[in-house]
């Protein structure tokens, strides 16, 4: 038996020797149920677990002669068995032997993937901790708007990320299953209790029903929440850039020693990794619309979903795997310019705390409306000469009617943005 790992590097999980050796586990483990039922000889299957094995080169040669996979992976194995080769793949068709294990090759992805999530997760959750009080600009439509704090910031990424986590693992559940039904799926020259001995042994639950192959809409399913994840992390990369152009400089990707932002301009410190996940995760969301494409098959099966599922699969997992992990390292090792945040803050002259004034008059019994265009004039004359609003609003006689300078002092006051902040973090699960 070949022993499953506990964790491989992502692209030996996709690499040819590591396909054959879970093919070659799936044919022993097919004998081995079929010598339970009688079918295959003690002494032949003693032969075939001693002997059983293949070169990885010879298949590949193989297959270019025979053009079929399956064939020369067959091929190869029986060289090394002998007569008892007879008994491997009995009652089988390829689709058995390859689509279940694709589906031990994206359960074995979807683990390291996980990792990766949670790894991601508890950089957001020492962040979020870290700048849970740090009072920032809030924007809606790329507008100033109200203060937040930069912990609320990660700890939405935080919130996020355990809703792809919860995802991924759904999606990792639905693709965990085998099917060794052979042709057209009737069993008609395979017993189900096989499918069901190798599957417990490989850590898989069987299917309903299959027609030969197992359905396209789990795989679909699994590629379809990879490009949720990655589409995450192109919004949180996305709002980084944002933050990192030089007008606002809030936050920055860190920049290495020695590394160079451009060929022609040596001030250069550009955002060259989140610009990078960025449009990765766009490959992503193409390979998911391939992966639905997959879905319709003509009758019980034909191979239209192979030729692109050999891309798409392994490259998603693969390109998944990268961009949490780098995703993780910039969020690591992110630059907050506190110095920066609090002069984009304070930069429309308290303009921030228009609604705070507005809901005061109301509350002194100012009608809405009034309230509301007494506190837009003053706001727009404080955007047009570049003036402090608390110092207009003091000079203001409507507004002084119902608010003394003493509560108006009180109203711009960036405490008073932060009083729900635990309660927040409590419901995110953030101690």
């Amino acid at each position: 038996m070949i022993p499953r790992y506990s964790r491989k590097e992502m692209a030996s999980v996709w690499s040819d020797e590591n396909k054959f050796k879970v093919w070659l586990e799936i044919e022993i483990l097919a004998a081995e149920a079929q010598c339970r039922l009688g079918y295959v000889p003690l002494k032949s299957l003693r032969n075939i677990k001693k002997n059983a094995a293949f070169d990885t080169d010879k298949i590949l040669k193989i297959e270019e002669e025979v053009k079929h996979d399956v064939i020369a992976f067959l091929t190869n194995v029986g060289s090394y068995i002998g007569i008892d080769s007879r008994f491997i793949h009995l009652g089988m068709t390829s689709s058995d032997v390859i689509d279940t294990a694709l589906s031990v090759h994206m359960k074995e992805a979807g683990e390291i993937i996980l990792d990766d999530l949670k790894k991601v997760r508890d950089s957001l959750y020492k962040k979020a901790k870290k700048y849970k009080y740090l009072s920032m600009i809030g924007r809606t439509h790329g507008v100033h708007a109200e203060p937040i704090t930069l912990g609320l910031k990660f700890a939405l990424w935080y919130d996020e990320i355990n809703r792809n986590i919860e995802r991924w693992k759904r999606a990792v559940e639905v693709i965990s299953v085998g099917q060794i039904s052979g042709a057209v799926g009737t069993y008609e020259h395979i017993s189900p209790e096989v499918e069901k001995y190798i599957c417990k042994k490989l850590g898989l639950k069987t299917t309903k029903i299959s027609t030969q192959i197992l359905q396209r809409d789990r795989h679909a399913e699994y590629m379809s929440v990879l490009a949720i994840i990655t589409s995450s992390i192109e919004k949180f990369t996305t709002e980084i850039r944002h933050l990192q152009k030089t007008e606002t400089l809030e936050l920055e990707e860190y920049f290495s020693a020695g590394q160079k932002g451009s060929s022609a301009m040596p001030h250069k410190k550009n955002p060259v990794t989140c610009e990078r996940l960025s449009g990765l995760a766009r490959v992503l969301r193409g390979n998911a619309l391939a992966s639905f494409e997959n879905i319709a098959l003509w009758h019980e099966r034909d191979i239209s979903h192979s030729s692109v599922e050999r891309i798409i699969i392994p490259d998603s997992a693969i390109l998944t795997d990268y961009i949490l992990n780098q995703f993780d390292k910039i969020i690591e090792n992110i630059v907050v310019n506190e110095d920066n945040i609090r002069k984009n803050l304070e930069l429309t002259n308290g303009l921030l705390f228009s609604q705070t004034v507005l809901l005061k008059l109301i509350e002194k019994k100012m009608k809405r409306e009034q309230a509301y265009k007494i506190v837009q004039t003053v706001a727009m004359k404080c955007w047009k000469e570049k003036v402090s609003f608390l110092g207009l609003l003091k000079k203001d006689r409507e507004v002084l009617k119902y608010l003394s300078h003493k509560e108006l002092d009180d109203v711009f006051n960036y405490d008073k943005s932060k009083r729900n902040i635990d309660f927040i973090f409590r419901r995110t699960g953030i101690k």
